[in-house]
């Protein structure tokens, strides 16, 4: 899941550069990765992708602003629905 979600981070939010480096546990807000909007396109990745539903309520810092923080919430969505995910 790591590699692929990375891989989705700098896909669609490094704006075509290649030199972009974050660590897992950076903030995509503080680092400027990701914004308001990026944040709706990176929520329909994790739905499609990884078959989650995730609530209005859910979409906050806590879950959504770091690879390590975005791993985890996948994850305890996932055990919910009895899904397991290889981070």
């Amino acid at each position: 899941m790591r590699s692929s979600l990375r891989k989705f981070i700098v896909d669609n939010f490094s704006y075509g550069r290649d030199d972009v480096e974050f660590a897992d546990d950076e903030s995509l807000l503080e680092k400027g990765l990701i914004d308001s909007t990026g944040v709706l396109e990176l929520v329909t990745f994790l739905e499609t992708t990884y078959k989650i539903q995730i609530e209005d309520e859910e979409l906050i810092p806590d879950n959504l602003d770091s690879v390590e923080k975005i791993i985890r919430f996948v994850d305890q969505k996932a055990a919910k629905k009895g899904l397991t995910h290889a981070s």
